[in-house]
């Protein structure tokens, strides 16, 4: 079973070190140059990390306007979206702004960066009303004034609320809604649309430190310097990670170690009967595609693998005891070791089974014996 492929992606500004980064962290070539959109095409790596492989790529630059289509950048987001993780490199001496014009651009297409989707049930009904309930007490969700294209007036017998004037927008007047936890009207929103992307990000500040001998062999073009007290600035960011690509690289176990925690891998561990477990090729998981549990194990390795397991013998942190056997909705850990039991196929005399999957009839209609003419 080869390693599972995880993508991260890397996107940012024009000129601010994606090509070198992705030539640090998977040694493959990328053309870096001194001017802006050295890269025109989506450039793909292989990151070698903890007996996993995850595919980094690297985008062309994302420029103010793109999701309208301006330099391109509908066909760079769009693939944004397929990724697992977005890294936004950005260059520390740059103003910070452009990092919220990077997230507002990629807000503006549908996704939502650093959160979690809302804890809402909805479902449309083609009768019954529009039935609210809340496990939680709304305090973003109040009483608010008409829509004006509703052609409701504020006189009327029933008084809307904030959730029934976005209801009355979208054309839905049957449908059912259980808020698990407070939200805002955005929230709602996108769940209605149910078209949102929610992709965990880190921020990437591209330093570069140089001494007072260093500089002495620079020109003045090429240093770019920071202090101490800035590059602490910025490590205390939250989902902030300063980095250098310059020689050796500053940094970088710090941020292979900041991508594998973000993204969460379990990495599992197949063993046979009778035999030791392979720690070569292990078995990743990822909550985001199809979960860590064992029925998304036995997915990964065969599809129809699921509906023959009988149960499954666990070794690791997961399991109360080693080894526990467990059903197919047991959730897995990081490097926890498996074995699959399947069902046994009872067999008859002839081979087939316990029931035949094909006829004894013949084939040709000629050949098969006519029944006797029924007595009248």
């Amino acid at each position: 079973m080869p390693p599972a492929v995880l993508r991260p992606l890397g996107s940012g500004t024009a000129r601010v070190g994606k090509s070198s980064l992705l030539q640090q962290l998977t040694g493959t070539n990328s053309e870096v140059a001194a001017y802006e959109f050295t890269t025109l095409t989506c450039i793909p790596g292989i990151i070698h990390y903890n007996n996993s492989k995850i595919q980094l790529l690297d985008l062309p630059g994302i420029i103010e306007g793109a999701s309208q289509g301006k330099g391109r950048g509908r066909q760079v987001i769009a693939v944004c979206k397929s990724a697992d993780l977005l890294l936004m490199v950005l260059d520390a001496l740059k103003p910070y702004y452009h990092k919220e014009i990077l997230t507002r651009e990629l807000e503006s297409v549908g996704m939502r960066l650093n959160r979690s989707p809302p804890n809402v049930y909805f479902k449309q009904r083609k009768s019954g009303g529009i039935s609210i309930n809340s496990m939680v007490k709304l305090t973003m969700l109040d009483n608010g004034m008409i829509a004006k294209e509703c052609g409701i007036s504020v006189n009327s017998v029933v008084k809307l609320t904030m959730i029934d004037n976005t209801m009355i927008e979208y054309r839905i007047h049957h449908c059912e809604l259980l808020f698990k936890e407070d939200c805002t009207v955005d929230d709602l929103i996108d769940v209605i649309e149910g078209n949102r992307r929610y992709v965990d990000i880190s921020t990437i500040e591209e330093v570069d430190m140089f001494t007072i001998e260093e500089v002495d062999m620079c020109t003045i073009e090429e240093v770019d310097m920071c202090t101490i007290e800035e590059v602490d600035e910025i490590a205390r960011m939250p989902t902030s990670i300063p980095i250098s690509c310059h020689g050796n690289g500053l940094n970088l176990d710090g941020l292979l170690e900041r991508m594998w925690e973000m993204m969460a891998l379990v990495r599992v561990f197949t063993k046979k009967v009778g035999a030791k477990p392979d720690f070569s090729a292990p078995v990743v998981l990822t909550s985001d595609r199809g979960g860590t549990t064992m029925e998304a194990l036995c997915a990964q390795i065969h599809k129809t693998l699921a509906k023959e397991v009988k149960y499954g013998l666990v070794w690791g942190t997961s399991s109360k005891h080693n080894p526990q056997r467990c059903g197919s909705m047991h959730i897995l850990e990081d490097e926890d070791v498996v074995q699959i039991v399947k069902e046994k196929v009872t067999v008859a005399e002839d081979g087939r089974g316990r029931f035949k999957t094909t006829s004894d009839a013949p084939l040709r209609i000629a050949d098969r014996t006519k029944k006797a003419a029924l007595k009248t």
